[in-house]
């Protein structure tokens, strides 16, 4: 069955839903609006649901694992089922203690040294790309599908040894869990990620190799080998939230530089600003919203939350917000004061964040060496993702070449 429209929204503040196509194409813009109206939005959708927009609630709620369970960090109209602490999808679902010992379990894998490892491949992933769009030979091209969208899809299959054919597969489990959770969009367990990732780490354990699946089938905690549960949890948070985050923060950082031929010129012409850009792209175009369950009944923002709703963490409004920013409303290319929010805050705090900073780093560096000059061939023809992460999904540039 064809999913059902997403009825409409009539009033931000009281009926909000991040997963329709008008809030992905305004959210900037709505949560300006709630922040000076009702800095903590509510809504009856998906079983009861806020979403503050000021930083230091969004903070508070992020660092209180008390009051909120990440038990769900998806909003979604049912409540997830696995219990706490692990959770579905360790660590990032996963409550203290048990939180720690699945973090640890990742943490050699993604330090700086580690990730420095995968540079060049990275790098070569973004010429061959860029190769493939040459080749062709058009002054027009969609970079979010082109270009973007393949490179962390390609990073994170060879980091898994999973193979990079699976792009395609990846992309439509991103699209039904993250863009439009809930739907009716899967007609077969076959079709499933919890279906693709068992095969794989059944596969894996009958034949160890050296990448990341393997190292996590040899795992244990206290001498108890980790249960498949938590294998197959951890591999989909690293195919959900390790690839759409990145190639939007890719898209978002090119279709900025398309309107900004000022900002474009500056990265051309001086390198030094490159490190400054970089965060200032994370802050101001940071993709991620998580979410908590309200474990405790508590207030927030004078707001009563109960036992059970959802509570999405908008870690870009809290980056947009004036008391935390100065000039929170513009990009400032050199900003040098930037403790942004783009990869969270409190104890789960993204464990990627060095390999998304280096493939936005690269992406940006190879894209930008190739085509100094490009704008939007179509402003209206950029579409926007809906649900939990923020990025053009379609955007057609036009190059100088």
């Amino acid at each position: 069955m064809p999913d059902a429209p997403r009825p409409p929204v009539a009033d931000w503040a009281t009926d909000f839903d991040h997963t329709h196509p008008d809030y992905a194409a305004a959210a900037p813009e709505i949560w300006d609006e709630l922040r000076e109206t009702c800095p903590v939005a509510h809504t009856d959708r998906f079983g009861g649901a806020w979403l503050p927009t000021k930083h230091e609630d969004v903070a508070r709620i992020a660092k209180d694992t008390e009051n909120f369970t990440s038990q769900g960090v998806i909003v979604t109209d049912w409540r997830p089922d696995v219990p706490r602490p692990m959770g579905y999808a360790p660590p990032i679902t996963s409550d203290p203690p048990f939180h720690a010992i699945a973090r640890r379990f990742l943490l050699e894998f993604f330090s700086p040294k580690a990730i420095d490892g995968w540079e060049a491949s990275a790098r070569e992933t973004c010429r061959d790309l860029i190769a493939e769009i040459k080749a062709k030979g058009l002054d027009e091209v969609d970079v979010a599908t082109e270009y973007a969208q393949h490179i962390p899809v390609r990073v994170i299959a060879d980091m898994l040894g999973l193979p990079r054919e699976d792009g395609d597969k990846f992309r439509v489990f991103i699209h039904r869990i993250l863009e439009e959770p809930g739907q009716n969009t899967v007609e077969s367990w076959e079709d499933t990620l919890d279906y693709y990732l068992d095969t794989k780490v059944k596969e894996r354990r009958e034949n160890l190799g050296d990448d990341l699946i393997s190292y996590l089938c040899t795992g244990d905690i206290d001498g108890m080998p980790l249960l498949d549960e938590h294998v197959r949890g951890t591999i989909a948070l690293l195919i959900i939230a390790g690839i759409d985050t990145t190639w939007s923060g890719i898209g978002s950082s090119i279709w900025h530089m398309a309107q900004n031929p000022i900002d474009r010129k500056r990265w051309n012409t001086d390198p030094e600003v490159r490190p400054f850009a970089l965060e200032e792209f994370l802050r101001f175009y940071a993709p991620v919203t998580m979410a908590r369950i309200v474990a405790e009944d508590v207030e927030v923002g004078g707001c009563p939350m109960k036992e059970g709703d959802w509570t999405l963490l908008s870690f870009p409004a809290a980056n947009r917000d004036p008391e935390a920013f100065e000039h929170a409303d513009e990009f400032i290319i050199d900003r040098q004061r930037n403790r942004h929010t783009a990869f969270g805050l409190g104890i789960h705090r993204c464990v990627g964040s060095n390999l998304a900073r280096m493939e936005m780093r690269v992406a940006l560096e190879e894209w930008m060496d190739a085509f100094p000059d490009f704008e939007l061939a179509d402003p209206d023809a950029v579409k926007w993702s809906t649900g939990q992460v923020r990025g053009p999904r379609e955007m057609p540039i036009k190059l100088s070449v």
